[in-house]
């Protein structure tokens, strides 16, 4: 699998929010995605989906134009679990991750389909929640659901909008890290929104930094992880030390000016 834009940019009417992004990724990896709020995170993973059309440059899965994919190929190529969902409806968590199996099945789920589903939601740790309301479950329990959803998708590309937003600081981890040993294990490339710095570090194989529409940096975390790339595009002053050969970042105060 491979993930290649050049020069993207994306504007509304009275805003420019994405200005000429480029990158390339390939094989099976977690791309974490960081960066203020307002950059243009989500824009980009809309970009990427088609759920946006950028105004200019391209966008290639697989070597081919994410525009000339029909909406079946799209849909069992790249699959995509925004931050929040408005989903409503009383239906069990079960019927409501079996609906990632949709790209996969024609009229009526199979055996096949379920064993997948229960696999899932065995591994995100909500098995026992199988049978529950999904309009009833918890932030934290209706986000796993949500990532479940994703997941029994198997895409190729899975697109993440901070999936662990809603979950503590002991189910952000476990998310996060099961996410990564997903990638690698079924060959699948993860691209994840984040906000914690560390987990970040700690996890992705890859990170995009990004500030004010642009790329401004991208490459493995000790690279991009620096004192002096989170005090410019933060604006906060810092310590990063090294943990067990990842940055680990240590924050002190907003920068005065």
């Amino acid at each position: 699998m491979k993930l290649e834009l050049n020069g993207v940019s994306f504007s509304y009417p009275s805003k420019e929010v994405l200005n000429n992004l480029s990158f390339k990724f390939e094989g099976a990896e977690l791309v974490a995605i960081l960066g203020p709020n307002g950059v243009g995170k989500s824009t980009l993973i809309h970009c990427i989906d088609r759920i946006l059309k950028p105004s200019g440059g391209s966008i290639l899965i697989n070597d081919k134009n994410n525009i000339d994919f029909t909406m079946k190929e799209m849909s069992k190529t790249v699959g995509y679990v925004p931050y929040a969902s408005s989903d409503s409806f009383p239906m069990t968590v079960v019927d409501a991750v079996l609906l990632g199996r949709h790209p996969h099945s024609n009229w009526k789920s199979t055996k096949e389909d379920l064993r997948i589903v229960y696999r899932v939601l065995k591994e995100m740790g909500i098995e026992d929640l199988a049978n529950n309301q999904f309009n009833e479950l918890s932030a934290g329990q209706h986000q796993k659901a949500m990532l479940a959803r994703g997941l029994v998708q198997e895409p190729q590309i899975l697109l993440l909008d901070e999936p662990t937003a809603n979950l503590d600081v002991k189910h952000q981890l476990g998310v996060t890290k099961l996410l990564r040993n997903l990638s690698h294990e079924r060959e699948m490339l993860i691209v994840m929104i984040c906000h914690d710095l560390n987990i970040a570090s700690k996890y992705a194989d890859d990170i995009i930094m990004m500030k004010d529409g642009t790329i401004f940096a991208t490459g493995k975390p000790q690279d991009v992880i620096t004192k002096s790339n989170i005090e410019t595009v933060y604006d906060v002053r810092c310590n990063v030390i090294d943990d067990e050969g990842r940055p680990h970042v240590i924050l002190q105060d907003e920068v005065q000016h």
